[in-house]
C-alpha cells in the first residue's frame, strides 16, 4: 500500500466513479479496481459495495475514506515543506471555481501558469457556490474561487478584487440609451434574477430594498450565462457583474448601464482551509492569479 493507492481510492469515492478515478490518474480502470482490491485485502474487509448503482461505501470504507484524506493532507503538507526548501514548481494544483468567475478568469491564468511552469498542472472544475465550499472543506481541492467569500473557523479568505455591478438590458429596452441610472429607474421593471439561495441574489435584493424599489421577477436562474440570454431576448432587465458581460456588450447583444447613488460591487476571493500549508506550486498559482486580477482592474 502506498500514497498513490490512497489517492486513487479517495478520488474514486469523491467522484463516485471508477472510470473517473482512472482518468484522473492516467491509468486503466482495471488498474484502479486492482488498487481498491489491494486495500480491501490489506484490511481484510470490503470497502466498496459494488452491488448498488452507484456504488456505496461500507462503514469500513467510509472510515478509510475519512482517514485517508487526513493522511493525504498531512503528507502533502510535509511534501510542501520539503519542496519549499528547493522551490520545485511542479505537481498538481486542484481548483474549484463558481461558473462566472471560472469562465471569465481561469483560462488565461491556467495557460500563463503552465507556460511558465511546464512541470506543473492545474485541475479545474466549475461548481455551484455551496459545492465549492464543500470541496474546500473536504480537502477535495486546494483552492476555491468565489464571489462573496465568507471566512470561518475552517475557511480562510484571500481577497482578489471587487467587480462593479451594472444594469443590463437589451439594446431595444427604453433604458438602453442611458449612460447611468439610479435604482429608482428599475421600479416595476420585469427582472431576470438569480436563484434565491445564491449570495448574489441576496445582495441585489438588499440593494433594491434599501432603495425602496420593487421589481417584477419574471425568471430565476443559477448562472450568469442563462440570465444574459434571457435579457438578450427582451425577457427583462437584470443586474450583473460587469466583467463577464463585456464581450456581449462589445458585440451589441447587451447594453450595460452604470448604477449610481449608490454603486454596487461583487467581491471575489480565494478560499482555502485554515492552516493549510501551500506547496510552492499552489503558492505560485495564487500569486499569478492575484497579478492577473490586478492587471484586469488597472485596465478597467
Amino acid at each position: 500500500m502506498n500514497i498513490e493507492t490512497l489517492r486513487i481510492f479517495c478520488d474514486v469515492v469523491q467522484h463516485q466513479s471508477f472510470s473517473r478515478g482512472a482518468v484522473i490518474h492516467g491509468v486503466s480502470q482495471s488498474a484502479v479496481t486492482q488498487s481498491i482490491h489491494r486495500l480491501e485485502e490489506h484490511f481484510g474487509v470490503q470497502l466498496v459495495d459494488r452491488t448498488k448503482r452507484p456504488f456505496v461505501l461500507t462503514p469500513e470504507g467510509q472510515s478509510c475514506y475519512e482517514g485517508f484524506r487526513d493522511v493525504l493532507e498531512l503528507y502533502d503538507s510535509v511534501e510542501a515543506r520539503i519542496r519549499s526548501l528547493r522551490m520545485d514548481i511542479s505537481g498538481l494544483v486542484r481548483v474549484a471555481a463558481i461558473y462566472s468567475v471560472g469562465l471569465h478568469d481561469m483560462r488565461q491564468c491556467m495557460q500563463d501558469f503552465m507556460r511558465q511552469y511546464p512541470k506543473a498542472k492545474v485541475r479545474l472544475e466549475y461548481l455551484r457556490p455551496n459545492k465549492v465550499y464543500d470541496a474546500v472543506n473536504n480537502a477535495e481541492v486546494d483552492l476555491g474561487i468565489m464571489s462573496y467569500p465568507i471566512a470561518s473557523p475552517d475557511i480562510e479568505v484571500v481577497p482578489l478584487r471587487s467587480e462593479r455591478m451594472v444594469l443590463v438590458c437589451s439594446p431595444r429596452h427604453r433604458l438602453a440609451k442611458e449612460t447611468s441610472v439610479t435604482a429608482e429607474h428599475l421600479q416595476s421593471e420585469d427582472f431576470v434574477a438569480f436563484d434565491r439561495d445564491l449570495s448574489i441574489r441576496r445582495e441585489i435584493d438588499r440593494y433594491l430594498r434599501q432603495q425602496s424599489v420593487n421589481i417584477r421577477i419574471v425568471m430565476e436562474f443559477d448562472n450568469i450565462e442563462t440570465i444574459k440570454q434571457a435579457v438578450e431576448i427582451g425577457a427583462g432587465i437584470s443586474i450583473l457583474p460587469e466583467p463577464p458581460i463585456r464581450e456581449a456588450c462589445r458585440n451589441g447583444s447587451l447594453v450595460a448601464i452604470r448604477l449610481i447613488d449608490p454603486e454596487l460591487y461583487r467581491p471575489i476571493g480565494i478560499i482555502h482551509r485554515q492552516r493549510k500549508v501551500f506547496t510552492p506550486t499552489t503558492a505560485k498559482f495564487v500569486e499569478l492569479l492575484k497579478e492577473i486580477q490586478l492587471q484586469g482592474s488597472e485596465e478597467s
